[in-house]
């Protein structure tokens, strides 16, 4: 006796929800017949609604949906071996520009194992794709504008270095040669901290690094005999936005300068440390030398235009200066504390 074929209806209710979906879907047979699709799909990718129902998913529009892997990975879904989860696909139109889409699938189980659907959602990422290639373009161009900057500045800073030392040479008042030795020395600070801001990540500077380079720079320059002077650092692992690494290299420079010219006379031995820590937002910078001591007195040296220097970028960083003894030699501390007032005095000049 023959079999009759059974026939399943599909829910009103189901055909409702698909139709009327605001995103692309697709709803399908486990033949991969398009039983309804949304009125969004339809306008999205400009297909007529009254040639959907019936037709076979690569039939679709021009048949522009006939993709072999899309199709196979449909069959696998529905055979339950494989799920379709955020796979990309590019659809292909005459006379349109390809559209890049997001698809996924699963199938609906309505306890009916010989009844199988699958549910086609589709997302159009194309505007988004493009966007985030042109920002990826923008910050790649950005950065190699960066680094061409970085690398004028690195050579218009050598330059006036040049400048400033050339100038040096050739002047016969002492006053006017130190000051502009002073100001070779600022920009090479500068330059230092230039140098270290192009292998930074993210705009912060680690100051380990940056006072070692400075530290080195100052020597070069400033100390002929290394048996007899050193330049030490101890620096913690801290470090710092671009703009407050500037006033600390710069008041590093300075009081570094201020103690290989006075704490060290008549050819005596010495070291010089740069010590920086921090906890928080607290930090504290200190630059010592084990010399002779401030002079005090009428023998005490008057400020200078390194002390309003100093000064003027621990005002700016809101912290505060102490001159102390170091027994023997003298220790210039910078503080910054979240409570602390503003207290800038410093009696030593530079």
């Amino acid at each position: 006796m023959p079999q009759t074929p059974i026939v399943h209806f599909e829910a009103a209710s189901t055909l409702a929800v698909v139709v009327s979906s605001n995103e692309p879907l697709l709803f399908l047979s486990d033949e991969l017949k398009v039983i309804a699709a949304s009125a969004s799909f339809c306008r999205a990718f400009e297909i007529d609604p009254a040639s959907v129902p019936g037709s076979r998913l690569g039939e679709l529009g021009n048949g522009e949906w006939a993709m072999p892997k899309l199709a196979s990975l449909l069959s696998a879904t529905a055979s339950g071996s494989a799920n379709i989860e955020a796979y990309e696909i590019d659809l292909q139109r005459p006379n349109h520009k390809t559209l890049h889409l997001v698809v996924n699938a699963r199938t609906l189980d309505d306890g009916n194992i010989d009844h199988i659907r699958l549910l086609l959602a589709v997302t159009d990422v194309t505007n988004a794709r493009a966007e985030a290639r042109l920002k990826d373009d923008l910050i790649r161009d950005k950065a190699i504008l960066l680094q061409e900057v970085q690398h004028r500045v690195a050579n218009s800073l050598q330059i006036i270095a040049s400048v400033l030392m050339q100038s040096a040479r050739r002047v016969q008042s002492e006053e006017a040669r130190g000051h502009l030795h002073n100001a070779h020395h600022r920009v090479m600070s500068i330059a230092a901290l230039q140098r270290q801001l192009s292998t930074s990540h993210g705009g912060s500077v680690e100051l380990r690094a940056y006072f070692t380079q400075l530290g080195q720079s100052l020597g070069a320059s400033m100390i002929a005999d290394p048996d007899r002077l050193a330049i030490q650092v101890t620096v913690d692992d801290s470090a710092v936005s671009a703009d407050v690494s500037v006033s600390l290299g710069l008041i590093v420079t300075e009081l570094v300068i201020n103690a290989l010219k006075h704490a060290f006379p008549d050819e005596r031995t010495g070291t010089t440390v740069i010590d920086y820590r921090s906890s928080g937002n607290e930090w504290t910078l200190s630059i010592s030398d084990n010399g002779i001591g401030m002079p005090v007195g009428s023998d005490a040296p008057k400020a200078g235009l390194g002390t309003g220097i100093v000064e003027a970028l621990v005002k700016n960083l809101g912290g505060e200066i102490k001159l102390s003894d170091a027994g023997p030699g003298t220790v210039v501390t910078i503080s910054h504390q979240e409570s602390a007032g503003l207290r800038t005095e410093v009696s030593t000049a530079a």
